[in-house]
């Protein structure tokens, strides 16, 4: 326990800090609800959605979890395609690049246009967003793996099937779960961008409307709670990866 408070006490200090100020300062500067509402307006204001929010917020991360998972496993298959020929390096590799020049928010409509206003055109653009990072580091993560362990391994014997399983995945796992937990936070704007474009439910949509009505406390209680979710899904991979990379630590030990 000793352990645990002495690691997070500083970001609890640190958070508790940005709300007593953030309360002070709207109080103090009497600054309108529409713009910066109290953060005990917003506290009440999710309390008294609390059923509504919790709709809007299963909505969103479903959204986010489904186009995540799809996108880990196209990234994936991508980043083995490219690893894997020189063809896809010189054409695939230059043009998922070449697609991050272009504004995600630009390409938004468009998946409305061809996905509609259901769920799809959401995954669609969360898909955008977590495309990239995880096809480009898990193919930095294949290119970074050791030459000498893979020699050595064609040495003792071993096909194309066990240099991928043991030399080429453990190699690029690091690089896999880094761009994973990128994607894993930025996942939630992406959904959330694509209920604003078009949708009628979700944490996006809320606060759209509340906007629109200029409730600022159910605007910054859908911000707060999209953030919670955004920390969420980070804090879910990162667990994930220190189980998985846990043989490092063991091999470490070991020497």
């Amino acid at each position: 326990m000793k352990r645990f408070f002495k690691k997070h006490m500083p970001v609890v200090l640190f958070i508790l800090l940005l709300a007593v100020l953030w309360e002070v300062g709207t109080r103090i500067f009497q600054i309108p609800h529409y713009i910066i509402p109290r953060l005990s307006d917003v506290l009440v204001s999710m309390v008294e959605n609390s059923g509504l929010l919790a709709r809007h917020f299963v909505i969103t991360l479903g959204e986010a979890l489904l186009g995540l998972a799809i996108s880990i496993v196209l990234g994936t298959l991508s980043a083995i395609w490219i690893d894997s020929s020189s063809l896809a390096r010189k054409t695939l590799y230059p043009l998922v690049v070449a697609s991050q020049t272009i504004p995600i928010i630009a390409l938004s409509p468009i998946m409305v246009m061809w996905f509609g206003y259901e769920i799809g055109s959401k995954i669609a653009v969360v898909m955008l967003f977590t495309f990239f990072p995880i096809a480009m580091n898990t193919a930095d993560g294949f290119r970074s793996a050791d030459p000498d362990i893979g020699e050595l391994l064609r040495t003792m014997g071993a096909g194309k099937r066990e240099l991928f399983l043991k030399w080429k995945i453990p190699s690029a796992l690091p690089e896999f779960f880094t761009g994973l937990k990128m994607a894993a936070a930025i996942s939630v704007g992406g959904a959330t961008l694509g209920e604003w474009l078009g949708g009628e439910a979700g944490l996006g949509m809320y606060t759209k409307r509340a906007a629109n009505m200029l409730r600022g406390e159910s605007v910054f209680s859908g911000v707060l709670l999209l953030s919670a979710m955004g920390i969420m899904l980070f804090l879910a991979v990162l667990a994930l990866e220190r189980i998985c990379l846990s043989y490092r630590k063991e091999s470490k030990v070991g020497q």
